[in-house]
């Protein structure tokens, strides 16, 4: 009775019989209610020669828009990170896990070390509480690298507010995105403005006066949809369970989307963040451990005017891309990145011993830190992407390039404990602290009193006698170009290609010790200055190939390997003052990818071996440095995401990773064979979710997760251990429609067994590096309204 007959569709939000209406207009068909939610379909006027229909129920699973603000999934079957196209995780021959939106939601994750923490073989790092996020991926450091949306900018914190997922790249990505560090990449993709409008509003509280407030607002501005805005806001504002430490900050995104035709389209998004966060150096080791103090424990000094660190950042991102045709797409954009940080700190020692040797009680070494420090990044790119065949092979081609600028300045006041220093000496205090012996930089390790320091004194260094400045200047050009070749009914896949960079580096340091002080280290005034810095010049070139093979006998199943190199600059001088070598990493992998229950669940096991030569690596007291290091790190990833039943989600991990210093670690080669710092050889998480799917109890949602490390070493020298730790969470939320509007209230426990353990700062450093504790027993409530 249908056949041959058409429907304009629907469009838009309709009433049952309104829909039935509009999808039969013009039919010559009509309806009649049999049940209550059973229709059947018959003609308009009575035939004899035609019968009704018999009524039909359909049933089945909402299929979400990637960008749905409900959309509940776990797993995600696109992603961009590992090829810079929108490409099948399954047809991707490398190891890519993708956190999404419901995940955030469900851990209330606020800020992205709470993402990466579902991903195997990623560890969180020391950060200072705050500045700059670091990880330690398949046992290598990120540096700080941050990537947002696919580009490179500067190290400041991400704000959660705007985050639409997050996406964890195994491996070196050197190929498309030039100096990056060998184990992989964290890649932030941020929230785009959408056509249907939706708003919501959320109070977040929790433990240490925690106060959070997160505001969304998308939707169109023209009647015809082209024109469309999204807004996020979120303002924070809390105490720590550390001493001295709270945070105020406040985060705006506003993003325009222009869709000028249905082939061209522009975005315009801007980011700013003005936080208030002091530096946070935490608790050194003695021996083998982290000394045995409180937890609440901080070794910087009590009051508000040394625990105000102000510092804002500014992020302004401008893109555009246009279709030729169905096949052919050039995309182009610009991003800027503004940050400025005023460190106003009495820190932790890291360049002299921590406790004083033979001090008994022990005693910690204090520092002072009073620095106003900027930076600058630009970057620039474009990329081609092309869909072609050749006879039975089918092409994916990238071509593309990207321009990447950064210059960070630093400059004021940086002083240790020095015994002796001249009465003259910036090293040097007036008033009670006679002997020159700094002695405001030591506290008792166990029971700390603090003494009250003159806030003024700092104050008046670093403006009118500053010792201490940094220049480093980098520009990177990058060229690459990469084929994704599917055959045999896309069955076999080859994803080939390469990139040549050149980078230029330059780079500067002065201090008063040796610019400012005579030979006796009397002051004489002579302050060079941050113009006065004679730049060491560096430049390198660098060939990066990358070769990946896939096979997917079925849909549900892909077998891949692949081999990539990469390379870094070393931004240090060797004894006789040349730049050093480049650092250079090769990896192999080899895994499975599979897909069960109508792709729902997503499962990747890997294997790998990534050698890592020409470390920069320290070979004195004096930050003399020498490419003499090489590191090996190999292992086994599992990965495990998405939808057992219609209730049950879950996102597990395991990594076994076995990562060392296979080459001289120092000058006297000690180091040879240790196991790399903040590394855990066994490392795992498991999290579950049931959304009670009976109709008595819809809406609830329950969680539960488990987060596990081994015992990792503190330092390259393995001088002393971290523990491992278990660390339990659990979460229970209950969302419920108020006509348009949704109400969401929820309620996470972490950490609900207590367990003391530690993170640390030292996969780069040959010192003792800050250790700072994991949070304790942490609850947070949420209400969010949305509509």
């Amino acid at each position: 009775m249908t056949d041959g007959k058409t429907s304009q569709g629907l469009d838009g939000e309709f009433t049952v019989e309104q829909g039935l209406q509009k999808l039969l207009a013009g039919t010559g068909l009509t309806y009649t209610f049999t049940a209550g939610d059973a229709v059947a379909i018959k003609v308009a006027e009575a035939s004899a020669d035609v019968s009704t229909l018999p009524a039909v129920r359909v049933e089945g699973k909402a299929v979400y828009d990637a960008n749905d603000p409900y959309n509940e999934d776990y797993a995600v079957g696109n992603a961009t990170t590992s090829t810079k196209t929108d490409a099948p995780i399954m047809d991707t021959p490398s190891s890519l896990q993708v956190i999404p939106q419901q995940i955030l939601k469900d851990q209330q994750a606020v800020i992205l070390e709470d993402a990466t923490k579902n991903v195997s073989g990623v560890q969180r790092v020391w950060n200072g509480e705050g500045f700059g996020q670091d990880f330690v991926i398949r046992g290598f450091g990120t540096r700080n690298a941050r990537f947002r949306n696919g580009q490179r900018i500067a190290s400041f914190n991400t704000d959660m507010a705007n985050v639409e997922q997050v996406e964890v790249l195994k491996g070196s990505a050197a190929m498309l995105y030039g100096r990056v560090e060998p184990g992989g990449m964290v890649n932030v993709v941020t929230k785009k403005p959408q056509e249907e409008a939706h708003y919501s509003l959320q109070q977040q509280f929790g433990s240490y006066d925690f106060y959070r407030t997160v505001a969304e607002a998308t939707g169109p501005l023209l009647d015809d949809k082209s024109l469309t805005y999204r807004m996020d806001f979120a303002y924070t504002d809390r105490n720590s369970f550390r001493d001295f430490v709270s945070q105020n900050q406040v985060f705006v995104a506003p993003a325009l989307h222009w869709q000028a035709n249905d082939r061209t389209e522009f975005n315009l998004s801007l980011e700013y963040m003005n936080r208030n966060l002091p530096q946070d150096t935490g608790i050194p080791a003695i021996g083998n451990r982290v000394a045995d103090v409180p937890f609440n424990t901080n070794y910087g000094q009590p009051g508000t005017q040394f625990n105000e660190d102000p510092s804002d950042s500014t992020l302004l991102d401008v893109n555009w891309s246009h279709a030729f045709n169905d096949n052919w797409k050039f995309q182009n954009g610009f991003t800027g990145n503004w940050t400025n940080n005023h460190f106003k700190t009495i820190l932790v020692a890291v360049f002299q011993p921590l406790l004083e040797e033979g001090a008994n009680p022990k005693q910690v070494r204090r520092g002072s830190q009073f620095v106003d420090d900027s930076a600058e990044t630009y970057t620039t790119y474009f990329n081609l992407n092309g869909k072609f065949n050749t006879g039975e092979v089918q092409h994916n081609v990238l071509l593309g390039g990207d321009y990447y600028s950064t210059e960070q300045r630093s400059g004021g006041y940086f002083g240790f404990s020095a015994a002796n220093a001249p009465a003259d000496s910036p090293f040097h205090l007036d008033g009670d602290f006679a002997g020159g012996n700094l002695a405001f930089s030591r506290v008792n390790l166990n029971n700390p009193v603090y003494p009250n320091l003159d806030f003024g004194f700092f104050e008046s260094q670093r403006i009118n006698r500053p010792n201490n400045f940094f220049i480093n200047q980098t520009s990177w050009y990058g060229l690459y170009f990469q084929d994704h070749i599917s055959m045999f009914d896309e069955k076999l896949q080859i994803l080939g290609g390469g990139r040549y960079d050149w980078a230029h580096l330059a780079s500067g340091f002065s201090n008063s010790a040796t610019n400012a002080t005579d030979i006796n280290g009397n002051w004489n005034g002579n302050v060079p200055g941050l113009d006065k810095i004679e730049l060491q010049k560096q430049s390198e070139g660098f060939f990066s190939p990358r070769v990946g093979l896939l096979y997917r006998p079925w849909s549900w199943l892909s077998f891949y390997g692949n081999w990539v190199e990469g390379f870094g600059t070393n931004n240090g001088r060797s004894a006789t003052g040349q730049p050093l070598n480049p650092e250079t990493s090769e990896q192999f992998e080899a895994g499975f990818k599979s897909e069960w229950f109508d792709g729902n669940l997503t499962t990747n096991l890997a294997y790998f071996h990534i050698d890592k030569k020409n470390v920069m690596t320290l070979i004195g007291d004096n930050g003399l440095s020498d490419t003499i290091g090489a590191q090996r790190s190999q292992g086994i990833e599992i990965d495990v995401a998405g939808q057992i039943t219609d209730g049950l989600s879950l996102i597990t991990t395991y990594a076994f990773t076995d990562a060392r210093i296979i080459g001289d670690g120092d000058a006297t080669g000690n180091n040879e064979g240790n196991r790399m710092p903040n590394v855990a050889e066994q490392s795992g998480s498991a999290w579950l979710k049931y959304a009670f799917q009976q109709s008595a109890l819809k809406g609830l949602n329950m969680g539960v997760g488990a987060y596990i490390a081994g015992k990792r070493e503190g330092d390259i020298a393995n001088s002393y251990q971290l523990p491992g730790y278990v660390r339990v969470d659990t979460f229970a939320g209950y969302a419920m429609n108020l006509g348009k509007t949704r109400l969401t209230t929820q309620l996470n426990v972490n950490n609900i067994f207590d367990k003391r353990y530690f993170f640390t700062g030292a996969p780069y450093s040959a010192y003792r590096a800050w250790n700072i504790p994991g949070e304790p027993l942490m609850v947070m409530g949420s209400i969010k309204l949305e509509y």
